[in-house]
């Protein structure tokens, strides 16, 4: 191995250390401060946002914002480029701060219940139909860049770079990451915008982070975008399987009757004896409560239908596979 890929390397090892240091001093720093003001609960969720925004690197509509970030930030010297980048996700981080505030005020004007499952069928709507899409079973559209705006285009570089990524930060929104809708439904819930808005700017923090570190790592030499395009095939239908699992769980979780079946099964109780085991607040965990609305699918029906929303794209998978209209 020669000197150039040892220094190379060692210049990853240093700025992923950072970034990994910097990672753990904000949620730590985030949950302490939030044991006054939303109880040790708000805290673990923080933890939970930031996961949740750090995952979206692997997702369609995070991954290729890469490609724009990192020739927005190349050749400017390391202080500018870092610079650019910084306020590109701080830009993204602004966006996500502002939909999370808007849904804690609007579930602080709707009912509990309705606020939560209106999310939760939302959520299993949107990762469902991009898994699909993910495994190349069905065609959607996602958000994707066009070019600049006009009106940016005649802005200095670092005012240009905050504000595309104050429009970029809406691509994101919709992105099928199941964490964030859950993340949503909790925000919904907190009946407060300033704890909402914290958890947001959190989860936007989680998402800018791995966009500056690949940004970083170019300007240092070290191309992390190569890998990622590597893996592309690979992680498309990873991420697809998931999500058409954890998207039928969660379109039968919106339902009175699904979700009152859901609560029987050993996954329910699991999870409540993991929380416990864990030590985690009882925020997290799903107790006993009562389901309000008309049950649209009979409590019989829930298994089947559930199995079929399993099954039918497995199927679907396999016959266009063999029929090469999906890459091998």
């Amino acid at each position: 191995m020669g000197q150039e890929a040892i220094a190379r390397r060692g210049r990853t090892a240093v700025v992923m250390a950072g970034f990994a240091m910097a990672s753990m001093a904000l949620v730590g720093g985030v949950a302490w401060t939030a044991v006054g003001e939303g109880g040790a609960g708000h805290g673990a969720w923080a933890a939970i946002a930031y996961a949740a925004g750090l995952s979206m690197i692997v997702l369609p509509c995070t991954m290729p914002l890469v490609f724009v970030i990192v020739p927005m930030s190349m050749g400017r010297g390391h202080l500018r480029g870092l610079a650019m980048a910084g306020l590109f996700g701080a830009g993204l981080v602004i966006t996500i701060t502002a939909y999370a505030s808007a849904v804690a005020a609007l579930g602080q004007a709707a009912s509990l219940g309705t606020a939560t499952s209106a999310m939760f069928g939302l959520a299993g709507a949107i990762a469902y139909a991009f898994g699909l899409s993910q495994l190349g079973i069905v065609r959607v559209r996602l958000p994707t860049y066009s070019g600049m705006p006009r009106f940016m285009q005649g802005r200095g570089e670092l005012a240009r770079s905050f504000l595309m990524g104050i429009l970029l930060g809406n691509a994101g929104v919709g992105c099928p990451n199941p964490m964030f809708y859950w993340l949503l439904a909790h925000i919904a819930t907190v009946g407060s915008v300033g704890l909402g808005a914290s958890l947001g700017a959190v989860h936007g923090i989680g998402r800018a982070v791995p966009l500056v570190l690949v940004s970083v790592l170019a300007m240092l030499g070290v191309d992390a975008t190569r890998r990622l395009v590597g893996a592309r095939l690979r992680l498309e239908r990873i991420t697809g399987a998931t999500l058409v699992v954890l998207g039928a769980f969660l379109i039968i979780n919106a339902l009175p009757s699904g979700h009152a079946w859901y609560e029987q099964t050993i996954v329910h109780g699991g999870w409540n004896a993991l929380m416990a085991g864990l030590g985690l607040p009882p925020e997290l965990s799903m107790g006993a409560h009562a389901h309000d609305g008309a049950a649209l699918l009979p409590a019989w029906a829930v298994p089947p239908v559930l199995v079929a929303l399993f099954v039918a794209p497995a199927c679907a998978w396999v016959v266009l596979r063999a029929r090469r209209r999906i890459p091998q």
